[in-house]
């Protein structure tokens, strides 16, 4: 019984750990994407003859999987969380 309880505690636990990490990498991933374009754009009003510095931004990284890991990530977390019953609270001995 008591190999249950752990099981349980670690699922959750896990769970719960898993979603705010997933969300901190989508986050992430949607300011990278919005340097990214920051960037291009500057680089264009600069091409076109505006006083705008051109590189005044270094590339961001890869923003795709970032994003694509934290989407990952806040599935597996909210999975875990509902497949331990964490919103029923802690499981009852029957």
């Amino acid at each position: 019984m008591a190999v249950k309880k752990i099981r349980w505690y670690v699922k959750a636990q896990l769970g719960v750990l898993l979603l705010p990490v997933g969300l901190c990498l989508f986050g992430e991933a949607v300011i990278r994407k919005g340097l990214e374009e920051l960037g291009k754009r500057a680089e264009l009003t600069a091409a076109a003859g505006a006083a705008l510095p051109v590189k005044f931004l270094e590339a961001p990284g890869p923003w795709f999987w970032y994003g694509t890991f934290g989407l990952i990530l806040i599935n597996a977390g909210v999975g875990l969380m509902i497949e331990s019953g964490l919103l029923r609270g802690y499981p009852r001995q029957n």
